[in-house]
């Protein structure tokens, strides 16, 4: 299948990966669970971590590896109310898995870390918009970040599945999670290194599954 073949890609490439074959697979599982059942994914992290959970959101929002048209009766009921200008919409939407970046927003994360406490901004975010069923991908590379672990906490108690992308022992974050991708890199940047390729071959597997050509036929 594609996805395993996307993952298979990436343990190829980077050899040092092999140790978490196991909870790539679970992870993509996860993912695609959740998305199947219409669902959502939350994404956060703190600085480089918060570019990489951005990075993601957008390999997911739209195309990625190919093209992805909507489903031809969209396309049909876009022409059909707006005349030339529902043909272009349905010319340039392209297929989407919905995921939402908790590191942006704002107004919203500095009112409430003004008012309330930075360090729980994230888990205000999850709590908005996290229901049952959700992922929450959490990005760390200590693992340790306590906004983060605040976040995990209340997806939690929403009913989420929690995804722990770290390194080193994957700390505090990684024994919250229903699956841990701890890199085997003690230096933040090599961990920021690993991480990248990681979510690739997720998004990568992910727009296999929902947008490739045996879907579409």
């Amino acid at each position: 299948m594609e996805r395993e073949k996307n993952l298979e890609l990436l343990l190829t490439r980077y050899p040092e990966l092999e140790g978490l074959r196991e909870e790539l697979y679970r992870a993509e599982a996860l993912l695609r669970a959740s998305f199947a059942a219409g669902k959502k994914l939350l994404v956060g992290g703190n600085g480089g971590s918060a570019a990489d959970s951005e990075h993601m959101v957008g390999e997911l929002m739209k195309s990625f590896a190919f093209r992805r048209r909507v489903p031809e009766a969209f396309r049909k009921k876009l022409t059909e109310q707006g005349g030339a200008r529902g043909e272009r919409l349905a010319e340039m939407l392209e297929g989407a898995l919905p995921a939402i970046a908790i590191t942006g927003h704002d107004a919203l994360t500095s009112a409430f870390g003004n008012d309330t406490d930075w360090k729980f901004a994230m888990a205000q975010q999850v709590y908005g918009y996290g229901r049952e069923g959700d992922v929450l991908l959490a990005i760390s590379t200590s693992g340790n970040s306590e906004n983060l672990l605040n976040a995990a906490e209340t997806a939690r108690a929403l009913g989420l599945k929690v995804i722990a992308l770290t390194g080193k022992t994957g700390g505090a974050l990684a024994k919250l999670a229903d699956v841990s991708l701890i890199v085997p890199r003690q230096e933040t940047y090599q961990i920021q290194e690993l991480h990248l390729p990681i979510y690739h071959a997720l998004c990568l597997a992910l727009e296999d599954r929902f947008f490739g050509e045996e879907v579409s036929k």
